[in-house]
């Protein structure tokens, strides 16, 4: 295997967490690596499978030599649809199988196989996601045009209250509490679908934590203990600060309401972490080191919804609008950022990671500051 360096030039991690079969295969046919899902379908380990022929061990119902000829000629993906791979030992199972040659080493192929069902379960998923987004394009228009007639109602009751006895104000104050209940929500549902673009700058995401819990602490997170658990050589990001800010404080006051009246524990923790790479539809892979942790004692997430919470109109609380978590993964995506939650019984922590601001304005900021 000459000039080989490194298995594969996919980090660990987003390697790892392929939800579908991925094998790496030489030049020779003969196999490199394999992921965990493979690893599953061949029902073999990654050590046991390293220099085998790929073929031997993975049945595809294609003529898969011509296939990598073609793959290696072309220097381009081939796709092979709804053909039967199985590993000699159990039926075949119906995939779509991608022969990839990789970028910097143009001898090693990439072979994934995609199930028929993991592949109609992502359609429904993309399905979902355009249909909330339709959702929320529909809500907004509803909240322009609704808003009026509510101030109207509110306004009249008001003045009908001025008329009337103790016992039946109790009925045009109702009136009143529900009318601004409602537009509140309205408003909540404009301000997702009319979030600015973010206004990056060099910022450090402790002062913007800082802010965050001041502002907390002296309102809904009153009655909680919250403990800092900082790394102070954390590099600065390139963010939006009150964008920032505002998923901060939009997490902290999660997981305040999580704990309820009793009160708990809110630990903000900050470190560097290598290994998480966000990759884009373009192939291209951006390092996202700086990790914020939001981390709760409560009783966590209800069970069946952590894949979804991050969608408008999913959430975990009662009369809750499923908007606050939808608008915080928003403001994190368009921060070129990725956020995620890991939930149990006593511990629920919520994860952004963002990337390094490039040095060069790191430099010029730091100049900047200098001569101030």
């Amino acid at each position: 295997m000459r000039g080989f360096r490194q298995p594969y030039p996919v980090p660990g991690v987003i390697w790892a967490s392929l939800p579908i079969p991925a094998v790496l295969i030489d030049g020779d046919g003969k196999i490199v690596e394999t992921n965990p899902a493979a690893e599953l379908f061949l029902n073999a380990s990654s050590r046991s499978l390293r220099g085998q022929p790929v073929f031997d061990r993975l049945h595809i119902d294609a003529d898969m030599d011509e296939a990598c000829a073609r793959a290696r000629s072309n220097q381009s993906a081939l796709f092979i649809n709804d053909v039967d791979v199985t590993n000699g030992d159990r039926p075949p199972v119906q995939c779509t199988v991608q022969v990839a040659p990789l970028a910097d080493n143009a001898e090693f192929l990439m072979l994934l196989m995609s199930p028929r069902e993991i592949a109609d379960r992502l359609n429904r998923a993309g399905a979902a996601k355009t249909a909330a987004k339709s959702a929320i394009g529909m809500a907004e228009m509803l909240a322009h045009e609704i808003k009026n007639p509510l101030a109207g109602i509110s306004g009249a009751a008001q003045l009908l209250s001025m008329n009337l006895s103790a016992d039946d104000r109790e009925l045009t104050d109702l009136i009143v509490e529900e009318t601004r209940r409602i537009v509140k929500l309205l408003e909540q549902v404009e301000q997702f679908g009319n979030i600015r673009p973010p206004e990056r700058r060099v910022v450090n995401i402790h002062d913007a934590l800082d802010r965050a819990r001041k502002s907390a602490l002296v309102g809904f997170a009153a009655r909680m203990h919250i403990v800092e658990e900082y790394d102070p050589s954390l590099p600065p990001t390139f963010a939006d600060p009150d964008q920032l800010m505002q998923v901060f404080l939009n997490l902290i006051k999660n997981a305040a309401e999580a704990a309820g009246e009793e009160g708990g524990t809110i630990t903000l923790r900050t470190r560097y972490d290598l290994s998480l790479r966000l990759r884009r539809k373009d192939g291209t892979g951006k390092a996202l080191p700086l990790q914020v942790e939001i981390i709760d004692d409560g009783p966590g997430l209800p069970p069946g919804i952590a894949d979804d919470i991050f969608e408008p109109f999913v959430s975990g609380k009662e009369n809750g609008t499923g908007l606050g978590l939808a608008l915080v993964s928003k403001i994190i995506t368009d921060h070129d950022g990725w956020i995620s939650v890991d939930s149990a019984p006593g511990r629920t922590v919520f994860r952004v990671s963002l990337p390094v601001a490039p040095k060069e304005l790191q430099l010029r900021d730091s100049q900047k500051k200098d001569a101030e």
